[in-house]
């Protein structure tokens, strides 16, 4: 057993040994107070100090969610939620003396509806044990509990209701900086890092004026700092979600008092009602700008530079829309070709989507050196409307900030189905974490997956969150990312850098093919742009 003494008071913890390794395990360790009844939709509440020792030898409970069909099967989904209790972090580290280590705190994915602090994949002993770093994982409230915009319905004091989640993110990293040094770790020098709607959550805390001064470094894995929506297409959504509830607006107070479960139901409902509209992961729930937590656009703030001296390591997997294309069920909306769906994902993106399709089918041909099938024309269409150009963005909008700019493209291959996933979305995580021979990793990596590459990319990932530069053995020299040679790191068997990887189709998007580009992100449940 490990014991160690908070300001808030005292937790006991395991002790393990991954890989021979020694490291200290602290679960479930609240750091707000219960969220749920008076409290549900309403910003966090600091957690208050207790009496004795609290055990926090097993796992926190996770954030009311449902079962998630989309995703490679996991232990962690929707099995041990509460509502009341949900608001919890993981600690691993080496040794809870007075170091000083950097602090990783990771933020999980799941669309903001699914996920936990509990996954195998993203279990943060090994990355503590092997490169002497404190990492924290915390949990955050999902889906309506998190994200349900309801001023317009429930009035004065919850203007930031569609913000929930975020705010419970910048609670959790204020009980980082208070407390993290009783368990070895600097509060000066922590990294927030995170995958898919994690790194959006990283993304959009860029934007947020609150997250000044709570992290040095971040690092953004498959994420945009564009997922939101405005008031206006927020609050239609939670109209919707009303009238699932069986509520009218007359009745909307009752959303206090409903059964968690009851509000997982209606939630489902939304979710099953976006799904044909969108060829990728449907996303009824994301945060709200023109808020007092998040009064702009994250991007737009960036570009305005908030969060310049902030360091930042970004990137996105080659093959990022693949579990949309293979996995995805057909709809009867759906036309029948992937090459005319190509046209329905680029609706929005461009003022004409049918001359903007040909373009994107000759931008795809000129960075693979061949023809593209339909259904390669799909995949690699949304994994760049929903994360490689956003990033890309990203990595502009950074121009010339203090902090330094890093990117990278992940591309090795994972075998499952077949090896029609390719380096697919989330595959780069047990990489990270150095957990690719784990069960819940082995869905994607086959058993496979290069020991060597996973070693390399958790030692860049520590010596980011230690110094400001991805370095590591078994890499090569990894250059800053600035215009106009958009030096990226190519993560595979055999690493190297790459001056502006397929950069004709960023080109493309950018609007010098296909037609000038429509200004603005595409709701992707209306699919339309946002009101």
């Amino acid at each position: 057993m490990s014991l160690v003494a908070t300001p808030l008071g005292s937790v006991r913890g395991r002790f393990e040994a991954p890989d021979g390794l020694p490291v200290h395990c602290f679960r479930g360790i609240p750091y707000a107070e219960s969220p749920a009844g008076e409290g549900r939709f309403l910003p966090p509440v600091p957690v208050r100090s207790w009496e004795g020792v609290r055990d926090c030898t097993a796992p926190g409970a996770m954030a009311p969610q449902n079962p998630d069909d989309f995703t490679p099967p996991s232990a962690g989904f929707a099995d041990l939620w509460d509502e009341a209790r949900c608001l919890n972090l993981n600690v691993w580290t080496p040794a809870p003396d007075g170091a000083g280590r950097p602090v990783m705190v990771w933020i999980h994915g799941g669309a903001y509806l699914s996920g936990s602090n509990n996954g195998s994949m993203h279990d943060g002993g090994p990355l503590a044990a092997a490169t002497d770093v404190v990492v924290v994982a915390l949990n955050y409230r999902l889906g309506a509990f998190g994200f349900l915009h309801v001023p317009e319905l429930l009035g004065p004091g919850y203007e930031d209701s569609s913000n929930a989640g975020l705010l419970d993110q910048l609670e959790a990293l204020r009980w980082v900086v208070a407390n993290i040094a009783a368990f070895g770790g600097n509060p000066a020098n922590i990294t927030v890092f995170g995958e898919s709607a994690g790194a959006a959550a990283v993304g959009t805390l860029l934007g947020m004026p609150a997250s000044d001064g709570l992290f040095r470094r971040a690092i953004m894995q498959s994420g945009t700092a564009e997922r939101f929506r405005t008031a206006t297409g927020s609050a239609q959504v939670a109209r919707d979600f009303l009238r699932l509830c069986g509520l009218d607006e007359a009745r909307a107070a009752e959303l206090l008092t409903l059964p968690a479960a009851q509000l997982l139901e209606a939630q489902k409902a939304l979710t099953d009602a976006a799904a044909p509209h969108s060829f990728g992961v449907p996303l009824p729930f994301q945060p709200t700008v023109g808020t007092p937590s998040l009064p702009e656009p994250p991007l737009d703030a960036v570009l305005h530079g908030r969060s310049s001296a902030v360091d930042l390591l970004v990137g996105t997997n080659l093959n990022e829309g693949s579990f949309a294309v293979e996995m995805r069920p057909d709809f009867p909306s759906d036309p029948p070709l992937f090459e005319d769906r190509v046209e329905l994902v680029v609706t929005g993106h461009f003022p004409d989507p049918a001359r903007a399709r040909p373009g994107f089918a000759a931008a795809l041909a000129d960075s693979l050196g061949r023809d593209p099938d339909g259904r390669e024309q799909l995949e690699a269409c949304l994994a760049d409307v929903q994360y490689r150009q956003p990033t890309n963005r990203l990595l502009d909008a950074r121009e010339g900030s203090a902090g330094a700019t890093f990117s990278y493209l992940f591309t090795w291959p994972s075998p499952a189905l077949g090896g029609r996933l390719g380096a697919c979305h989330a595959l780069e995580i047990p990489f990270v974490f150095r957990q690719t021979g784990n069960r819940e990793a082995r869905f994607l990596t086959g058993g496979t997956a290069p020991t060597g590459l996973s070693r390399a990319m958790s030692t860049a990932w520590a010596a980011f969150a230690r110094a400001g530069a991805p370095d590591a053995e078994g890499l090569p020299e990894w250059p800053k990312y600035s215009s106009p040679d958009r030096h990226t790191m190519i993560l595979d068997e055999r690493p190297g850098v790459e001056a502006d990887p397929r950069g004709s189709l960023r080109e493309f998007w950018l609007g010098s093919a296909g037609g000038e580009r429509v200004q603005g992100v595409p709701d992707p449940v209306q699919g339309r742009i946002p009101q």
